[in-house]
């Protein structure tokens, strides 16, 4: 009897101690709305009280009101940081839930209730819910179809080209060691240094100095690009960049430039300017008013060609794979960081002091450079090689290339390979010995990709896996076993799908084009053909927007979409379609486009550039396109972005 009344007394006090903190008080929530128009739910969870995560026995859930205008699109996805508690997921403090939703296009009022279970160290309340109602703007995907390109996620435009804007001033840095830029330091602090007794007027004439090298750099790619759009308009310059990146012609002519700037920088010649450019600009520096530091400037350029001039190439080649504003923008972090040094060195001469003298060490970094020319040059080839189905660069050869090249770089370091004009190297520095180690390094890592290694940290330099023609264990999937037998999609054990219809009713991928899907995935090339594939699978589509030239496409290829995860998802659940807007191949007359302006297009590249230019507003690779069986796009199109969960997620939000 005594039990039962303390049982009795004890279930009175805990009600009470509930009473006193009502359910409805262990989470407060609010909701709103992110960039993307998807809405964040965020719940402030009672100190010692915890809650479910979105799978589970006790899973808290977001259900929509059948008359809700704004409908979910996939599971909430958990934001915040969760513990394991027997198993489960739980929340303490704050849970972070993201819903993806799709939106009218004239916008409309999202309404719905969130139902959680919350838990203490004692009790758990029974199930509460939370009325929500909130008003969403118009953003809905059908508009995308029509607007300009709206990116799923910032960070992949903008790393992209925070990357190329790092490169091209780590190359700004380095051109000052090269053996034709480094004798114009001398040049530049003796200008400077000649009848200067004004410190203001010093520091501002060297300011100037720096920036008439940075505007001759910059001004005359700028010049081009701006009145190629305003003459033609962005289809117009998008088909400039296209054609300096990926046709035959530019490709073979860097490559040669490449090739012959090497063989000079090996000794075999010296490639000077014409004498009367470089003296009559010299002639005219002497003065001491703003156009003898121009002309002094103009000099510097003129005579650094040599050495700027295949890195200058390279940095543009690479930036003309982005929009109107990455190649101006780029250019000016090269120059920015080419003229930085010149610049403090005219505003404090005394600084040569400090920097070491010209000598043997500078004809040894020009040969290094030249290995380096003859390793970058092959990208050039590479391109024209892709995108014309020549097959003579395939991913063996250039990686036996680049195998070769880095390894008689090593042997140069050590001093076991030597030119005519080298010294002899008598004891090895420590620099060299540091610079051999990381060449061979890089010469062992490569060696494992003749077999076919993924070798992901150079992939986006070489020619795609496809092009290999033997690779150890026959296939590009992941190895058995890496990929779950039951699919964990959405939390569920369910039996992962097969992609297999009955023969009559699958559509077979058309080749008619000799392209291959990369990691060994089925797709077409041609996106009616993958549309019509689609609604006899009942599957979405997903539009790979790619190049053979593109850098980018293939390191999203080998790190992100080699994922098992990702690949289960490909090759199971989306039929794939890439479209390729650099290839050459010749269309059919009868698969010609005509665009608005009576152009015809004869070619697979330029009508997939002007596919996706018109229908998704992207003109950049790479770009990717979720679409339903019957074409409507039904996801924002996501950029260049590394992050494996979020592509993933992306790749959820269209099923």
């Amino acid at each position: 009897m005594k039990r039962i009344i303390f049982s009795i007394i004890a279930a009175l006090a805990l009600s009470i101690g509930m009473a006193a903190q009502a359910p409805e008080n262990i989470v407060r929530w609010k909701v709103s709305g992110d960039a993307e128009g998807n809405l964040v739910f965020t719940g402030s969870i009672a100190g010692g009280w915890h809650v479910y995560g979105v799978s589970g026995s006790n899973a808290t859930t977001i259900s929509f009101d059948s008359g809700s205008a704004v409908r979910p699109s996939g599971a909430p996805v958990e934001l915040s940081e969760s513990s394991d508690f027997q198993g489960e997921k739980v929340f303490f403090g704050k849970m972070v839930l993201r819903q993806k939703v799709t939106v009218p296009e004239e916008g409309g009022s999202a309404k719905g209730t969130i139902s959680y279970q919350a838990c203490n160290d004692q009790m758990c309340t029974p199930p509460i819910d939370w009325d929500f109602s909130i008003d969403v703007p118009g953003v809905s995907i059908a508009s995308a179809e029509s607007s300009p390109r709206v990116e799923s996620d910032g960070s992949g435009k903008a790393g992209s080209l925070w990357a190329l804007i790092l490169e091209a001033i780590l190359w700004g840095f380095a051109m000052l060691l090269t053996p034709c830029v480094f004798p114009m330091v001398p040049m530049t602090v003796s200008f400077f240094m000649k009848g200067e007794e004004n410190a203001a007027r010093g520091r501002f004439r060297a300011l100037m100095y720096g920036l008439f090298i940075v505007l001759l750099y910059t001004v005359p790619i700028s010049i081009i690009i701006i009145l190629t759009r305003v003459i033609g308009g962005d289809a117009v310059t998008a088909d400039i960049f296209n054609w300096l990146s990926t046709h035959w012609l530019p490709n073979i002519l860097f490559f040669v430039v490449f090739m012959v700037f090497a063989a000079s920088f090996f000794g075999a010649f010296e490639i000077t300017l014409p004498s009367g450019w470089v003296n009559r600009s010299d002639a005219k520096a002497g003065k001491e008013s703003l156009g003898g530091i121009f002309f002094l400037a103009l000099t510097l350029v003129l005579v650094s060609f040599s050495c700027t001039g295949p890195i200058v190439g390279t940095v543009l080649i690479k930036s003309t794979a982005g929009e109107f504003w990455t190649p101006m923008i780029t250019m000016l972090a090269f120059s920015l960081a080419f003229a930085l040094p010149f610049t403090l060195l005219a505003m404090f001469p005394e600084l040569l002091k400090k920097l070491p003298r010209s000598g043997g060490w500078l004809g040894s970094v020009k040969v290094c450079l030249g290995f380096i020319e003859v390793a970058l040059g092959l990208k050039f080839l590479s391109v024209a090689d892709q995108t014309y189905h020549w097959g003579i660069l395939d991913r063996e050869v250039y990686l036996a290339i680049w195998i070769v090249v880095f390894a008689m770089l090593g042997f140069y370091l050590l001093g076991k390979l030597r030119f005519g004009h080298d010294e002899k190297v008598e004891t090895l520095s420590l620099t060299r010995l540091v610079l051999s180690i990381a060449v061979f390094s890089l010469v062992v890592y490569m060696i494992p990709g003749m077999w076919g290694a993924p070798l992901k940290a150079l992939s986006g330099y070489l020619p795609p896996m496809e092009t290999q023609d033997f690779v150890l264990g026959g296939n590009f999937t992941p190895a058995p076993g890496r990929t779950a037998q039951l699919s964990w999609f959405d939390g569920q054990a369910v039996p992962a799908a097969t992609g297999q219809l009955p023969a009559a009713d699958r559509h077979a991928p058309s080749n008619r084009y000799g392209l291959k899907m990369p990691l060994g995935l089925d797709g077409y090339f041609d996106l009616d053909e993958g549309l019509a594939a689609a609604k006899a699978q009942g599957k979405p589509v997903f539009v790979d927007i790619t190049g053979h030239g593109c850098v980018n496409c293939r390191e999203m290829e080998s790190r992100v979409w080699s994922d098992p995860r990702v690949l289960e998802i490909l090759k199971d659940r989306y039929v794939l379609v890439a479209l390729y807007t650099d290839d050459k191949t010749p269309l059919a007359e009868e698969d010609w486009v005509t665009t608005e302006s009576g152009r015809v297009l004869k070619d697979l590249g330029r009508a997939n550039a002007y596919l996706v230019r018109t229908r998704f507003g992207v003109n950049a690779q790479p770009n990717y396109v979720l679409l339903s069986p019957d074409g409507k796009q039904i996801a924002p199109v996501r950029g260049y972005s590394l992050d494996v969960e979020e592509f993933i997620e992306f790749l959820k939000s269209g099923l």
